[in-house]
């Protein structure tokens, strides 16, 4: 199994980055996003999940994260979290995530821990222009979160950007590629799948070189 590690900014492009990889890669790969380990705050009230800072590490549950692709790793199906992005906490509800030759982890700061950076095979960091990402995030939280346009604006400059410039941008140097613009880097997609392909080709060529033997 290769376990690649997705990082960047929100609205980078990781995701989709991330998901035009799998398109490639077929039922061969599988993705596990890090928002979906965010702490589940189910004992905090509405008012008081409000006012916690979501772009901080300590805001992910990294400890599961790691659990799980250990546990894929070793062959065994893990139960990812399903987190409602409207109310701010984790619901009761999880995804059976069967084991893969390929494991996607993609998330802000996913190369930020040194303890779950060291699960990956291989670190990307997706690098995008911030008038960009904050667009981008801007039509995302409305249309699909249930923001308001306020509490957009508000959580960016509050919290959003300064844990850009303190967490997520360093994390910077550990990727062993760096891709501008993402998804729509139809070079840079070309040729991580290019490598990923190789790999599972390779595991291939292992598996039926035992067969013969």
């Amino acid at each position: 199994m290769l376990i690649l590690g997705i990082a960047g900014g929100t609205g980078s492009g990781k995701t989709t980055f991330a998901k035009a990889l799998q398109s490639a890669l077929g039922d061969s790969c599988v993705i596990v996003p890090q928002d979906a380990y965010y702490v589940a705050n189910t004992e905090l009230s509405f008012e008081d999940r409000l006012k916690v800072n979501y772009d901080h590490p300590d805001a992910f549950e990294d400890g599961l994260l790691i659990a799980h692709l250990r546990a894929l790793r070793s062959g065994r199906s893990v139960e990812v979290p399903v987190y409602d992005f409207a109310n701010y906490v984790r619901t009761s509800r999880t995804v059976t995530v069967e084991p893969r030759t390929i494991v996607i982890v993609e998330g802000i700061l996913v190369l930020h821990n040194p303890l779950l950076r060291a699960e990956f095979d291989l670190k990307v960091f997706v690098d995008t222009d911030p008038d960009v990402r904050i667009m981008r995030r801007l039509i995302r939280d409305v249309q699909q979160r249930g923001r308001t346009l306020e509490s957009v604006r508000t959580q960016y400059l509050e919290t959003v950007k300064p844990m850009h410039e303190a967490f997520v941008e360093p994390s910077k140097k550990y990727a062993d590629l760096i891709v501008p613009e993402g998804g729509r880097n139809q070079v840079a997609l070309e040729t991580v799948a290019a490598v990923l392909r190789q790999y599972l080709s390779d595991g291939k060529n292992r598996l039926t070189a035992a067969a013969r033997e």
